[in-house]
């Protein structure tokens, strides 16, 4: 059923309040014009004046159908996308001078095809946001888009521009988190609001609601979606979060655990630059880490039944089975070559139990051991893993891993209460990392003062178990979630769902499905089936009624099976092979 149009009274963003009739239709909608021309370019006279929104719309127009643009030579990035005919709209609403002279906005982009299937789809943000985002609704690799498919696609900067607010004084991108309204637009009041103004665009454009309406994101904006399930359960039908970024403050904690356990390593090792500050991307080499994504294969892979490469019973993966294999891999004597060193055993084994106090208090959640670590298909590394934790071995741009270059300011600026103030450059970053004190610096997550009256943690974590309002009016939710994870672990996420199950009485599954993709890293990549339609699950789950007791997926290229077919099983079942038929298709396997 299609979601009202509800406007919510809400700080100094809010919305007129009240509602669209019960047909949702616009009492002064865009009228029937000549062309799909006329009918976009209506749209900047319409919103702002029927919704009574703080709206303005920069840009409607509409485009034809289009192949596919090439990159421009030179370039690092994808050329633009083949796109149906549709009207594009940009625009931005309540526009206001934050601190420190800056202007913020919430920015959107929205595109409405001339085809358009009767569905709504916002598509989520990523890492800390700040750019408009394309409003294709991409669902993955080889998959159709959800623009392709029909849906009217929206997305959003969530408050800020990471162009026109970076302030080299405030950690450039990042200069948002000492603005208290844009930590909240951040954190959630954005999405109310563009979720608000996509479906008024839709009732103006197409003279009637969207039958259903979904929500589709990873990271990020996985914790989008986990806001909207929360604290905004009206808003959609259907919702897949992959990789939710909803305990971020805490892993990001765990990111600067991680750094400071990878550079006491390296000094160990005495793996340190002229400044002597520690090589982190030195501590293991790629060598290093195929023997330990082997470790785990022998202490794991057979957990499912079947030994192939693929550890598919993570939860029975524990540091107690993998541990003996790592040390079997050991150096002994003079050799240096073809192991590991027992330093950097106990070095891993650190990181994947997760950061703690000094009382031994859990301050994440411990990581799973999976052949994602490491590990390569052919003469291809994979280094999602490593790219986060430590930084690529060959150095250059990437001698700082992900974990210090965007972790260290999310949590500086973002995450700490009040924002610490820490030069924009990468050592830096890690100097403020490696001096985080994992007792009174944790404090600051929860820590509020007037002028941030809210903690970082009651703002941005999404991991409530009250999910009864976004279940009792028929919402679906899908968490497809890579094994291999270097960012947010699937043992929180695990966690969580468990929680919710015991919430809802043993019934979690009747409304959200936690997915593990064994292999995959974060959102994609890796030694995976990582190739999955979870866009089209969760439509049929919600317009047919057919939960997924299983979605199909397959390999990719960077796994060492590129034509493998298996299900992605709804935890806590675990595809198993049925003893018959090829073990590279999926039909091959069931769900126990």
């Amino acid at each position: 059923m299609p979601r009202p149009l509800v406007i919510f009274a809400f700080f100094v963003v809010v919305f007129l309040a009240g509602s669209a009739s019960s047909s949702g239709r616009s009492s002064t909608a865009i009228q029937h014009q000549s062309s799909t021309d006329e009918r976009c370019a209506a749209l900047t006279s319409v919103l702002g004046a029927e919704t009574g929104h703080d709206v303005v719309i920069t840009t409607a127009v509409a485009h034809r159908a289009s192949d596919a643009v090439a990159p421009t030579p030179g370039s690092p990035f994808g050329g633009a996308p083949a796109m149906p005919a549709h009207c594009e709209v940009v625009g931005k609403a309540n526009e206001r001078e934050g601190a420190h002279g800056q202007v913020y906005a919430i920015g959107f982009r929205m595109r409405l095809p001339e085809d358009w299937n009767g569905r709504f789809l916002f598509q989520g943000g990523g890492g800390t946001d700040g750019n408009l985002g394309d409003a294709i609704g991409g669902v993955g690799a080889g998959l159709p888009s959800a623009l392709d498919r029909g849906f009217a696609v929206i997305s959003t900067d969530a408050g800020h521009d990471n162009q026109t607010n970076s302030d080299p004084a405030r950690q450039g991108a990042v200069a948002f988190g000492f603005d208290y309204e844009a930590r909240l637009d951040y954190a959630e009041r954005s999405l109310e609001v563009v979720s608000d103004i996509g479906r008024a665009l839709i009732s103006a454009f197409y003279h009637e609601p969207p039958e259903n309406s979904y929500f589709f994101g990873c990271s990020n904006g996985g914790r989008q979606g986990m806001i909207f399930a929360q604290r905004f359960p009206d808003h959609f039908d259907g919702i897949v979060a992959t990789a939710p970024a909803f305990d971020v403050p805490r892993a990001a904690v765990a990111q600067a655990w991680d750094t400071q356990v990878f550079a006491r390593l390296a000094r160990e090792m005495d793996l340190v630059d002229e400044s002597d500050e520690p090589l982190l991307h030195r501590t293991f080499s790629d060598e290093d880490l195929e023997l330990v994504s082997e470790a785990v294969l022998d202490a794991c892979d057979g957990l499912d039944g079947l030994v192939d490469g693929i550890v598919g019973d993570f939860a029975a993966c524990t540091t107690e089975r993998v541990r003996p294999e790592l040390e079997k891999r050991t150096c002994t004597g003079d050799n240096a070559r073809g192991c590991l060193l027992p330093a950097q055993v106990e070095a891993l084994v650190d990181v994947q139990a997760g950061p703690v106090n000094r009382h031994g208090d859990a301050l994440y959640s411990n990581w799973a051991w999976d052949a994602g670590i490491g590990g390569r298909t052919g003469d291809t590394f994979h280094t999602g893993w490593r790219m986060w934790k430590i930084g690529l071995y060959a150095g250059g741009f990437m001698r700082y891993p992900i974990n210090v270059t965007l972790g260290s300011p999310a949590l500086s600026a973002l995450f700490t209460t009040p924002p610490q103030p820490v030069p924009d450059n990468p050592s830096a970053h890690l100097d403020y990392q490696l001096s985080f004190d994992f007792d009174t610096d944790t404090r600051k997550l929860y820590a509020t003062t007037d002028e941030f009256p809210r903690s970082s943690w009651d703002l941005i974590a999404a991991k409530s178990t009250d999910l009864s309002t976004f279940r009792e009016r028929g919402g679906k939710m899908i968490i497809p979630h890579g094994v291999s994870d270097p960012v947010f672990s699937i043992h929180d996420t695990r966690r969580w769902w468990e929680d919710v199950d015991a919430a809802s009485g043993g019934q979690a599954a009747s409304f959200v499905r936690l997915f593990a993709v064994p292999g995959m890293a974060h959102c994609a990549g890796g030694p995976a089936t990582d190739r999955y339609d979870a866009l089209a699950a969760i439509i049929e789950w919600v317009e047919e009624g057919n939960a997924p007791d299983r979605i199909e997926a397959s390999a990719g290229e960077m796994s060492a099976w590129p034509n493998r077919a298996r299900p992605l099983c709804p935890y806590p079942l675990v595809a198993q092979y049925t003893g018959s038929g090829s073990i590279e298709d999926s039909q091959s396997f069931e769900c126990r």
